[in-house]
């Protein structure tokens, strides 16, 4: 059994990249179509955009000084741990097994089979989205090497990806007759309903900004280089983000995108042309085998840390001879296996924001609980712009959160669902142990 949670290999750079391919994923390439079907203005849409990015940019802010002073891999389930009580940290990890990776890779496998559909029809996209699915997972299972060589080239493809539709948007996209100035219609969409409920889209489409505190156990110099790579990958995703989907308004019309979740390749199309866009929906799918890949990476390290911790979940916690998790990525193969027979794109993406949406509220709160609880703590990197920043977060969170209960009560109580089962597993777990201790 080996114990690649302790080895410290990874820098700055590298982890930066990781949180870029993990962050620029299936939520940029989709979500538009359901944004502009409720929200018909270019502004409005690109506040959407920046407000997410900006609230992104505040968590990491915050999540930065929690990775630095408690330097373990696990994300929340390593900071609600130390924050509140092992039970809130368990009960995040149990979302992060469950929903918090599975269902994203699954979201991006769904859109895989769709685009992919759209260049080759005829073929099932649910056979292709399994298909894709196992093939990252057999590559990751074979060794750390092919997995970082795999990430690598296909992280690079998806960047080539983003910055020639901008360039060639805005070479030869045919303008369309829209504005980015402010109107009198928009502070009514931007107070509606369906503004906040489209953030769940857009902070879908920025999470991963945290990717990085994840394996904060195999980074180098935790202290210095993980507030540096979780603030650099959020700035740059931020710039692509609202630079791509203003390209996708300039050249394309509204009328086109409105309810479609391929807007990519809807957009490709109107730049390019039939054959272009068919070509643009191939590299999409490159882009999003790499966001598959850093999933498949990043999530079996919660699944492991939790089994270190727990001897009920002990065998999650074993390795092969090369430090791959194996029995953490199986468990995580087999929940999006499940997920993906679903096919329900909205339902899934609802059901994990609400409940990772709170985990990272809670975790940014800790910030604040801390500064008060525990004034004394060692913090090699403090909050940027504290107390204003975090609550910018939590502000913006719980603004979603609020809407998410009115507009998809079953999805958020679904999550919430997940929640009470994390907690009779770690309940089980508590009194196993307690019986173990026992003297015989």
């Amino acid at each position: 059994m080996g114990s690649a949670l302790d080895v410290r290999t990874v820098s700055t750079v590298t982890a930066t990249a990781l949180a870029v391919a993990d962050m620029i994923g299936i939520g940029v390439f989709t979500s538009l179509g359901f944004q502009v079907a409720s929200i018909p203005s270019a502004f409005s849409v690109l506040l959407l955009w920046i407000v997410g990015g900006v609230a992104a940019l505040c968590g990491a802010l915050a999540y930065a000084e929690l990775a630095a002073a408690f330097p373990r891999s696990g994300g929340e389930y390593n900071f609600l741990s130390r924050i509140y009580h092992p039970s809130v940290g368990f009960l995040a990890g149990w979302i992060s097994a469950t929903l918090g990776f599975s269902a994203p890779i699954a979201l991006a496998a769904m859109a895989f089979g769709v685009y992919f559909k759209a260049i080759i029809p005829g073929v099932s996209p649910l056979l292709l989205g399994l298909g894709v699915v196992w093939i990252v997972t057999a590559i990751h299972l074979s060794g750390i090497k092919h997995s970082a060589k795999f990430q690598n080239v296909s992280t690079v493809i998806k960047g080539a990806l983003i910055l020639a539709l901008i360039i060639a948007g805005i070479a030869v996209g045919t303008p369309q007759p829209i504005s980015f100035a402010p109107s009198a219609d928009d502070m009514s969409y931007i107070a509606s309903a369906p503004f906040a409920v489209s953030l769940v889209f857009v902070m879908y489409a920025y999470s991963g900004w945290n990717a990085a505190t994840y394996i904060a156990g195999e980074i180098r110099e935790p202290a210095v280089s993980l507030p540096r790579s979780i603030v650099a990958a959020t700035l740059i995703v931020i710039m692509s983000y609202v630079a791509l989907n203003a390209v996708f308004l300039y050249t394309t019309p509204i009328s086109a995108m409105a309810g479609q979740i391929d807007v990519a390749l809807v957009a490709g199309k109107h730049i390019f042309g039939e054959v272009g866009g068919r070509i643009v929906g191939a590299l999409i799918c490159i882009g999003l085998i790499s966001s598959i890949s850093a999933m498949t990476w990043i999530g079996p390290r919660v699944t492991m840390a939790m089994g270190k911790d727990h001897a009920m979940l002990g065998i999650l916690s074993r390795t092969t001879s090369d430090g791959v998790p194996k029995p953490a990525i199986l468990l995580q193969l087999a929940i999006v296996s499940l997920l993906l027979m679903t096919q329900s794109f909205e339902a899934v993406l609802d059901t994990i924001q609400f409940s990772l949406t709170l985990c990272s509220f809670l975790a940014v709160l800790g910030v604040i609980v801390l500064r008060w609880t525990s004034p004394g703590l060692p913090r090699p990197y403090r909050t940027w712009g504290y107390p204003i920043t975090p609550f910018i977060f939590l502000g913006v969170t719980a603004f979603m959160m609020y809407y998410l209960v009115i507009e998809r009560p079953l999805q958020s109580l679904a999550g919430v669902a997940i929640m009470l089962t994390g907690l009779a597993v770690y309940a089980i777990s508590q009194q196993r142990s307690m019986i173990e201790a026992r003297p015989r």
